[in-house]
This record gives C-alpha cells, structure tokens and sequence, in this order.
C-alpha cells in the first residue's frame, strides 16, 4: 500500500502531475466533441447542398 501512495503522490509533485493529466484529458475529449460535431455539421450541409443541386 505503500508504494501505491508514494507513486500517487509523484514525489511531491502530485498536484501538478494529476493537474496536467486532468487538463490533458479534459482537452482532448472536447477536441474529440467539438470534431463529431463539425463533421456531423458538414455532412448535414452537404446533403442540403446535394438535394438543392438536384432540383435544379
């Protein structure tokens, strides 16, 4: 049990450690997010722009 708690604490530097860990992850999902978004936005424009040219 020890050694656990001495590889969470980082050597004393556990605060800033798990703090970028954190930030990190938090980033990357929203990076992850935004993506899925845009690309579910793009394919919904151009299947309107799709339809739209075949009217024409």
């Amino acid at each position: 049990m020890s050694e656990l708690m001495d590889f969470l604490s980082m050597g004393g530097y556990a605060f800033y450690v798990w703090t970028s860990y954190a930030l990190t992850t938090i980033i990357l999902l929203g990076i992850v997010i935004w993506s899925s978004r845009q690309l579910k936005q793009s394919r919904t424009q151009a299947i309107r722009r799709a339809q739209q040219h075949r009217k024409r």
